[in-house]
């Protein structure tokens, strides 16, 4: 017998937005959509180089729980609705998680 932790490959993947309101749209939209379960936001200091130029900004940073089987989509999505050129989108596994926490997970993913 398997569980759902044999099959899944849980992660965290990383967005950062320019505005609270992009933030909120991509998340209201990933989860929606069933490509993730939750969706964490919280502000940030970015510091980072563009086009040669040093950059100091405040972002909005999604921290969004799914199943990585649901990546390519979930990458697609985003890119559909964000405005940078280059947005950060960076998966990361979960390599341990409570049982009732990552069954959940699974239970919002399609």
């Amino acid at each position: 017998m398997s569980s759902a932790s044999d099959v899944t490959q849980y992660g965290v993947v990383l967005v950062s937005t320019g505005s609270q309101q992009e933030a909120e749209a991509i998340a209201t939209s990933v989860v929606k959509s069933q490509l993730a379960a939750c969706v964490s936001i919280v502000p940030v200091s970015s510091i980072y180089t563009w086009q040669g130029e040093l950059c100091q900004e405040l972002e909005w940073q999604l921290i969004i729980k799914t199943d990585l089987s649901q990546f390519s989509a979930l990458e697609a999505k985003i890119q559909e609705l964000h405005s940078y050129e280059v947005p950060e989108i960076i998966a990361l596994p979960i390599i341990a998680g409570s049982s009732t926490y990552l069954n959940w997970i699974s239970g919002q993913i399609k």
